[in-house]
């Protein structure tokens, strides 16, 4: 039967990415992608990250004004129109989400051109993957297995906006077989390979995934606790 090789016959001791993989070495790139960016920007990040904790202070206390109004028999939602109407509410808001977007938005720009070109150039050099894939034996290849060109593989980094815009599920898509796709595969005509003797998560990969987990309980734990002084700084000055 003649047509195109499919990835898996031209390459026969390698199959479809398992998706654990894939999103672990993802965010082994993506990690040192965002840290650079936070290295190049981190005289803004240190200035911004004051500006934010005096606008969320100003902030909470403006709230804690509101609330202690129930102390004088306003109903919850009088107090929620008087705080919605306070020009002083809607201009410490406004400081806040300022500060928020001055800080934020370099970096974000910084990191976004930095993860296009090392996307983009691994994939597309003899590697066929970035540093993080390499680690876990992933190789990106076009539909009949081969290298792919950079406009490819620039193309395929920019198709994955399209993959988060649709809540994850066009990264999702990777879960289905035969060839587990992402969106952005699918778009830009590639699929990620493992070699098929690299059937489990290497053990070192696992804890890099439970690392993630618990820096993310610890960032919430530590928001909470951030916004919980900033109020009770607030509710003291008012006493």
């Amino acid at each position: 039967m003649s047509g195109a090789a499919t990835p898996a016959a031209a390459h026969p001791a390698w199959g479809p990415a398992s998706f654990p993989r894939r999103y672990a070495a993802w965010s082994i790139d993506i990690a040192v992608v965002l840290l650079l960016a936070a290295l190049a920007c981190a005289t803004r990040i240190r200035d911004g990250g004051a500006r934010i904790a005096a606008a969320f202070d100003a902030l909470a206390q403006s709230m804690a004004r509101a609330m202690a109004d129930l102390l004088y028999g306003v109903t919850p939602l009088e107090l929620a129109r008087q705080w919605l109407a306070d020009p002083r509410q809607r201009e410490a808001i406004t400081a806040l989400s300022d500060a928020i977007a001055a800080t934020v938005f370099p970096p974000l720009l910084a990191a976004a051109l930095l993860a296009l070109a090392w996307f983009a150039l691994s994939e597309a050099s003899p590697w066929q993957a970035t540093p993080g894939k390499r680690l876990l034996g992933l190789r990106v290849v076009d539909a009949g297995g081969a290298r792919i060109g950079l406009a490819r593989a620039a193309a395929r980094h920019l198709a994955g906006a399209l993959s988060w815009l649709t809540l994850n599920i066009g990264h999702l898509l990777a879960l289905a077989p035969p060839r587990r796709q992402a969106l952005h595969d699918r778009i830009a005509g590639t699929q990620v390979l493992q070699a098929r003797a690299d059937a489990r998560l290497p053990a070192w990969a696992g804890a890099w995934l439970a690392l993630q987990v618990v820096l993310a309980i610890a960032a919430t734990a530590w928001l909470f606790l951030a916004a919980n002084a900033a109020m009770q700084r607030a509710f003291d000055a008012l006493l």
